[in-house]
């Protein structure tokens, strides 16, 4: 295989797509079943979760992160959420005629690479190619199966009166990063996506505090705003945050400043929202800020009665209602 860029001929079934897919996808990502059969075999036993997520984020290539990264570590934070270890992913690609074959090269790389550091395997997957302007570069869709411990039992609905909230780190630095990427900004201090597999750092927590945590939640799309709304509304409770209590990096706080964003509806790839039990809260804490990935952990809020909305206290001691984002603030995050 000597082309550069993908051709609508590499989506056709025949021996140039049969060589696309082993030269940048078997070659970096086959390490499952044997290469063409069309459904793939693996153990699990136990418990098994299940996810499944589309990934379009524009553009492909931001700082700290692509799509392919994306794509491995949205997928096994999904599964995350239920408390499950991931076991396997499929990964689907759409293809536009035209994208060059060396920016998928580096998109398969940067997926093999994520889901190495997740300790996961791709065991199946799809190609198509589409006409030039049918689609946008390359969209990839994906589906997990991950393994729930014994004893483990989180749900969006799990959360009590009298529970604590906490976020595992600063939050918006994946959605400011992408959109500074696509609109040609430049901030003094970089600002780069936060993406990143969470599922030791979850199966850490869970370890530390048996039984104790109620909810896992990553705040993706609509961010921690959209996400707590979520919970609430499943749970059928009131969520007090205190606003000067989420931790927020600066460069990402002076950018939403400057373009009128909120950064508590700014998507995240790599924080996790934990609901868990206040006698527990302090060791629950200690255990997040013991992991690489939440050393900057903080308590952000509580659990009241109520009827499934989310309160702010502001940094002037205010309330306000803080609801879900009507539209996105910024599209193709993800």
């Amino acid at each position: 295989m000597t082309e550069d860029r993908v051709l609508l001929s590499h989506g056709d079934g025949g021996q140039m797509m049969a060589d696309l897919i082993a030269r940048v996808f078997v070659s970096r990502l086959g390490t499952g079943s044997p290469p063409g059969d069309d459904a793939a075999r693996f153990a699990g036993a136990g418990r098994l979760a299940f996810t499944t997520d589309a990934f379009v984020v524009d553009p492909i290539f931001f700082p700290g992160g692509d799509i392919g990264k994306l794509a491995i570590c949205g997928t096994v934070n999904d599964l995350a959420t239920a408390g499950a270890r991931p076991i396997a992913i499929s990964a689907s690609f759409i293809l536009e005629e035209g994208l060059p074959v060396s920016d998928l090269e580096r998109i398969a790389d940067s997926m093999a690479e994520a889901a190495g550091d997740a300790r996961v395997q791709v065991v199946t997957g799809d190609t198509k190619v589409v006409p030039r302007g049918r689609a946008d570069r390359v969209y990839i869709t994906t589906a997990g199966v991950g393994e729930v411990p014994p004893g483990v039992s989180v749900s969006g609905a799990g959360a009590r009166p009298g529970d604590v909230v906490l976020v595992s780190g600063p939050v918006g630095d994946h959605g400011l990063s992408v959109l500074s990427r696509r609109e040609g900004l430049e901030f003094e201090s970089g600002i780069e996506s936060d993406c990143a597999p969470l599922g030791g750092m979850v199966q850490a927590l869970l370890a530390a505090v048996p039984g104790a945590v109620h909810v896992l939640r990553d705040p993706t799309r609509g961010g921690v705003a959209g996400a707590l709304n979520e919970i609430a509304r499943q749970s059928g409770v009131e969520i007090e945050i205190v606003e000067s209590a989420v931790p927020v990096r600066p460069a990402v706080a002076a950018a939403c400043e400057m373009l009128g964003l909120d950064p508590l509806y700014a998507a995240n790839e790599g924080k996790m929202l934990v609901i868990a039990a206040a006698e527990q809260a302090e060791c629950a804490l200690s255990a997040l800020r013991a992991h690489p990935r939440a050393a900057e952990a903080a308590l952000i809020g509580r659990v009241a009665a109520g009827r499934g909305r989310v309160l702010l206290e502001t940094a002037l001691g205010t309330h306000r209602i803080l609801d879900r984002h009507v539209g996105e603030q910024m599209p193709r995050i993800c």
